[in-house]
Order: C-alpha cells, then structure tokens, then sequence
C-alpha cells in the first residue's frame, strides 16, 4: 500500500524561499528609497541656496543704491553753456556700502546718450569717464560711501577737457537745456535724476541744476 505524502511535507522549505526572496526585495526598495531621499535632500539645499542668493540679489538692487544730494554746473563756455555738471551723493536709506568706483552712469542729453565709468575704473572704455571727490568722509573711505554721513562728489566733463582727472564726452549743456542721469550701483541699483541748466547763465560762475 502507498503511502501518501503528508500535505505539509516541504512546505517549511518552500516558505523559506519565499522569506528570503521578500527579504532581498525589501533590502532594494530601502536602498533605492534612501538614494531617492538622499537626491531629494541635495536638490532642496541647493534650491534654497539658490532662492537665498536670488533673494538677496534682488534686495540689494533694491536698496543697494545712491541718492543724490545735489547738482551744480561750472566751466561755461563763451556760448553759454554748462561744461561740468558736479554731482554730491550719498548712501540712499537702508543701503549697505556702495562704491562708487565700480557704479557707471548714463548720460542721456541733446547731443545723445553717453555711458560712463569712474575715472579710476581702467577695465573698460566707455564714452567717458567721472571724476571721484571728497566733500565729507570722516574714515578716508572714498570712493566707498560706508557711513550715512558720507558726502562724495561726482564730477562729468562735458565737451573740451576742464577737469584734471576724468575723461570728457558729449557736449557741453546750453542754457534752458536739459539731460537725464542714470546711475547704477554694483549691486544694480538704480538712481534717476533730471539735469536742468536755467534759463540764463549771465553773471554766474556756477548754478544749481
């Protein structure tokens, strides 16, 4: 008489296999979950220091700019006209250091648009350069406005060479004549101001604009 085989005969083994088997599944699931999470963490830093850049870059744009104090004209020509136009600045409110060295402006006149550097600036060649000096700097910091209290001045020479450093550009400003100044800061700050010449210059040896 045969004997049968009991039901559960093997089935120990069989579940073993089965055991093992999950057991590698589950290993590479949590190998290939960390990788993830391991990918997911790196991504996330990078975006957030990129967002922290970005963000700082544009609050410095925003703030990190001049403002202008005043505007004076000089060195007239026989015909009248406006050949130096100074400029007196300071660190706009909230703004960090602004050097000035490093800020370029554009000059948008009658005889057309002139784009410019500081004079100490040797790393281009724009249509012209300004001249940098001091009015108040408590700390020698020129050309950086660091304090509030800083005062630097701007020069532009307009037309002929009137101005021992710097470069000129354009033409001189006649009388009744307007231009408009656009600086930027290194940061891209940008500052917009209106030059206007009176109508009149006769007997004056310079005039606020």
């Amino acid at each position: 008489m045969q004997r049968l085989r009991p039901a559960t005969e093997g089935a120990g083994e069989d579940r073993g296999q089965v055991g093992i088997g999950t057991l590698i599944v589950f290993i590479a699931m949590v190998l290939v979950a960390a990788i993830a999470a391991g990918v997911l963490i790196n991504t996330a830093g990078f975006l957030q220091s990129s967002a922290q850049a970005t963000g700082q870059q544009s609050s410095d744009s925003t703030t990190n700019r001049i403002q202008v104090v005043g505007m004076t004209g000089d060195h007239f020509t026989g015909n009248s006209e406006v050949g130096v136009v100074h400029i007196t600045v300071k660190r706009a409110p909230g703004a960090g250091n602004v050097d000035l060295s490093k800020t370029t402006i554009l000059w948008i006149g009658p005889s057309g648009s002139y784009y410019q550097l500081a004079a100490s600036n040797s790393d281009a060649s724009p249509d012209g350069k300004f001249a940098i000096s001091t009015i108040q700097d408590k700390d020698d910091s020129k050309p950086v406005l660091n304090n509030v209290e800083d005062r630097l001045k701007i020069s532009l020479d307009l037309g002929d060479k009137d101005l021992a450093t710097g470069e000129p550009f354009g033409e001189p400003l006649p009388e009744g004549e307007s231009a408009t100044l656009r600086i930027s800061s290194p940061a891209g700050g940008m500052t917009t101001e209106e030059v206007i010449v009176p109508k009149t210059l006769s007997g004056e040896s310079s005039v606020t604009l």
